[in-house]
């Protein structure tokens, strides 16, 4: 049994038990998610390396260029990066000149593109840590509940590492993220309902026989999982010259990305990696999926579900376990959780690849949108540094933009000239 522990907090790095976020009891580190005093959510408790943040961030620059450079900072062995697995983050980080000129920026924009994860999201991120979380506690199959990008995470994941996968969808998602999800040989389920529908399923699935050795990483592993978020907050701040951006904004599905890039900020203070100073953080969702966005409007601390109804499929949960702690952090931190239309969505996933060559998908499409709303309704302040999230491909969400040729010509000068397309 000692043999045991030793191995398993080996297997966790630096984190040392679970914490409930409501009351505070704290558990060991295992594949569970709730409190058993409260049922509040769980998220990983830490003994940070403390006492000398230079040598810290002389260690982090010197790893690889992905996720694992902050091995030290995540519930992951010292060794993660020796291990079968996509090694993803370290995305760019792109100064978006042309598009700060479009919205009237001045104090410096960004968009953190993680469209250039292995299967061309941000999920690869939380996969990643969930993947090491599932080693350690002998699973041998790996699953999830999934609005799409989810999906073909963890069936890429899965295949690297030679787990088994099996990943639940609702049944009518984008063809590009079903295509994803199915062709890394993993059983892909789609299931009838919405998101919701499906992850209270899974829920069930674990308590089942037939959910036996299985790792939902979004469910048991959920605590682990989140923590890749975090390496959003690192990778910013680190890119940014080792400084905490004034304003960033993050879309908001569960809510979860956006809690756990505040609690990587935190921790990047409290290490001494970067300056204290106050920073502002801003949720944004569409329209037709904003329960978030109302409780914030309407002065609520609780979030009442929605159906979805909104081409942003990948933020479409109606019922979001981080959606209070979104509420906190926005009023917290001075910043605001806002929603656009589908119309506002597809014209931003346009502005943004026009100016910055950069096809986002719809979330992308939604952050972009709601930080142009922002700054027009004078919320965002346009001489501050501002980060914008593009968590997605715009490959995976065509049916979302209507775009083709100018013209179609015969393949002659004079053709060319008839059609005015000359200089």
């Amino acid at each position: 049994m000692a043999v045991q522990a030793v191995e398993r907090a080996t297997s966790f790095g630096p984190a040392v038990a679970l914490s409930c976020r409501e009351c505070g009891e704290r558990f060991e580190l295992g594949p569970v998610f709730a409190c058993t005093s409260c049922f509040g959510p769980l998220e990983v408790a830490y003994e940070l390396p403390a006492g000398d943040p230079e040598g810290l961030r002389r260690r982090i620059e010197s790893g690889p260029a992905n996720i694992w450079r902050y091995a030290p900072l995540l519930p992951v062995p010292a060794d993660v990066a020796a291990k079968p697995n996509l090694n993803p983050g370290f995305t760019k980080l792109v100064r978006a000149d042309n598009l700060a000129r479009e919205l009237g920026v001045t104090g410096g924009l960004f968009v953190k593109d993680d469209s250039g994860n292995p299967t061309h999201s941000f999920k690869d991120r939380v996969v990643a840590v969930a993947v090491e979380a599932a080693r350690a506690f002998g699973f041998t199959t790996l699953s999830c509940s999934s609005t799409g990008n989810l999906a073909g995470a963890v069936g890429a994941a899965a295949a690297r590492a030679g787990l088994r996968s099996c990943v639940f969808i609702p049944h009518d998602l984008e063809a590009g993220k079903v295509v994803m999800a199915a062709v890394y040989g993993g059983d892909l389920v789609g299931i009838e309902g919405t998101y919701d529908d499906v992850n209270r399923f899974c829920s069930e699935l674990i308590g089942d026989p037939a959910g036996e050795g299985w790792g939902f990483v979004n469910v048991n592993l959920r605590p682990y999982y989140g923590e890749g978020s975090k390496t959003l907050a690192y990778e910013i701040c680190e890119q940014l010259g080792w400084r905490l951006p004034d304003q960033i904004v993050i879309p908001v599905a569960s809510g979860s990305q956006l809690t756990k890039i505040d609690k990587g900020l935190k921790e990047l203070v409290a290490l001494g990696l970067v300056e204290d100073r106050p920073y502002r953080i801003f949720g944004a969702q569409a329209t037709g999926c904003a329960p978030v966005s109302r409780a914030y409007k309407d002065g609520h601390d609780v979030v009442r579900p929605v159906r979805p109804d909104t081409i942003a499929k990948s933020l479409a949960i109606g019922n979001p376990a981080d959606g209070p702690y979104v509420l906190d952090i926005a009023r917290r931190t001075g910043g605001a959780v806002e929603d656009v239309t589908d119309e506002e969505v597809v014209d931003a996933i346009r502005l943004l690849a026009r100016t910055e060559g950069i096809f986002a998908e719809t979330a992308g499409g939604v952050t972009v949108g709601v930080a142009r709303k922002l700054l027009r309704d004078g919320v965002l302040d346009p001489s501050l540094t501002t980060v914008v999230l593009n968590t997605g491909d715009g490959l995976k969400t065509l049916d979302a933009v209507a775009a083709g040729p100018r013209a179609t010509i015969r393949p002659s000068v004079e053709a060319f000239r008839g059609a005015g397309l000359g200089g």
